[in-house]
């Protein structure tokens, strides 16, 4: 049986994967939210464990709980993560940094921790077509992505361990409803831009509901995670596909097509 770490575990692509891997491996699966513990135990050949992204004391902890379990991890998946939006003037600099902390530092912390039961296995990162870098209003969690991708592409160059970033599209996932929930004060915050910013809350519900099925980034995971030599990076969706394409541009460029766009539509 292959041993899997999946941080994020509680909804989302963190819970797919976790009930197609938990089926013949064992599954460490990071949860926050206490309530979600029972379901979790339900589950055989999964063992939970507490982790906070935003406080480095429960990395730490969990890191050396699995350590404990285990002295050998075939696939850690960093897939816990959240959205910072808002007019990038007016975000609060703290949450910038807590956007860093949950996308970014915790999954480099989390990994380097267990790096050394790591060897010869796989990590994945659930980046997102954001890490191409083109989405106004969302700018801290564009950077928190590419960030994700530039740090941990390092580790692979400087070391043995094989490195993938899947980089999705607008996924159909509860990720959408809890940003409007977590972006409460710069939707309130956005005098003179109350449209975009309507615009945003819009879209966001739309996106829980019409996005792209969780299933097909799921069956993308699985296939490399079962690849001896996978690529560095793959991109799933058609508006991901778009993305990618249009971050090939020159940068004068991109933002003559954003800024049409942006007039397009406000």
């Amino acid at each position: 049986m292959k041993k899997y770490v999946i941080t994020g575990s509680t909804s989302g692509i963190g819970k797919a994967l976790l009930e197609h891997f938990c089926e013949e491996n064992i599954v460490f699966a990071g949860y926050r939210n206490e309530k979600y513990l029972a379901d979790l135990k339900k589950f055989e050949n999964v063992i939970p464990f507490y982790i906070d992204m935003e406080k480095t004391e429960t990395i730490e902890q969990a890191a050396e709980f699995i350590k404990s379990k285990t002295d050998k991890i075939n696939t850690l998946l960093n897939v816990a993560g959240c959205v910072t939006a808002g007019i990038t003037e007016r975000i609060d600099i703290n949450k910038i940094k807590n956007q860093f902390q949950v996308n970014t530092f915790s999954h480099l912390d989390f990994t380097q921790r267990l790096s050394d039961i790591l060897k010869d296995g796989k990590i994945i990162n659930i980046s997102s077509m954001a890490s191409f870098g083109i989405f106004p209003f969302v700018a801290p969690y564009c950077a928190s992505k590419r960030a994700l991708d530039i740090l941990f592409n390092s580790m692979m160059l400087e070391s043995d361990v094989k490195v993938v970033s899947i980089k999705p599209g607008v996924i159909a996932t509860p990720l959408w409803d809890k940003s409007v929930e977590l972006n409460q004060d710069s939707i309130e915050n956005s005098a003179g831009y109350e449209n975009q910013m309507k615009y945003m809350v819009n879209s966001a519900r739309k996106n829980g509901q019409n996005g792209l099925n969780v299933q097909k980034v799921v069956d993308l995971i699985i296939k490399v995670d079962g690849m001896d030599n996978p690529k560095p990076s793959y991109t799933v969706g058609k508006d991901a596909y778009f993305a990618q394409i249009i971050s090939r541009l020159p940068f004068d460029i991109q933002n003559k097509l954003i800024k049409l766009g942006l007039r397009y539509k406000f």
